[in-house]
């Protein structure tokens, strides 16, 4: 992924395509690639004697897993067939997330980080609250600017909640 940005986009900074990249190749697309490419079927299919069927299915949309198998699958066909006949298939299977990330993805935590920064100031994460059980966690999270809570966000991973509350500050900062 790092040589095909670098490719496409050579007059990118490189701060930005590293924040591209590590977009497109996060847990969360990564999930989302395996969804498109039926990886959770797949795993029903072939899981069948490996437990309940409550427990497949309940795997088979677990992003976590997902994105796990994903990234497993990658590697089976690295090691089987080397870099070069795979690139283009890989990069074709994220060619979505590539124009998501560079069109509608926002990192709020970074851009938070940058204002608040311009202005002296601070910013701190602290998880406020994590309900549901240990393979469907829900988290809350507070944004801290020097040490005063200034926003709330809740979401299925800490990065998403943190994610929700710097953007609630940010809106705040604007208005």
């Amino acid at each position: 992924m790092a040589r095909t940005l670098y490719e496409r986009y050579p007059d990118f900074p490189e701060g930005k395509l590293a924040k591209l990249r590590s977009h497109i190749v996060s847990r969360a697309s990564c999930a989302v690639v395996a969804q498109e490419l039926a990886l959770g079927d797949w795993l029903l299919e072939t899981g069948a004697n490996a437990g309940s069927r409550d427990e497949l299915e309940r795997l088979a949309i677990n992003r976590n897993v997902l994105a796990a198998l994903l990234e497993a699958a990658l590697a089976a066909l690295f090691l089987e067939h080397g870099f070069e006949p795979i690139e283009v298939a890989i990069v074709e299977a994220f060619e979505d997330r590539i124009e998501y990330a560079l069109t509608d993805h926002v990192d709020y935590k970074t851009e938070l980080q940058e204002a608040l920064a311009r202005r002296g100031m601070h910013v701190s994460y602290v998880i406020v609250d994590v309900s549901g059980p240990a393979h469907e966690r829900f988290f809350t999270c507070a944004a801290m600017v020097d040490g005063q809570e200034m926003g709330r966000g809740s979401g299925a991973a800490k990065k998403t909640a943190e994610q929700s509350a710097a953007k609630e500050v940010l809106e705040k900062l604007e208005a």
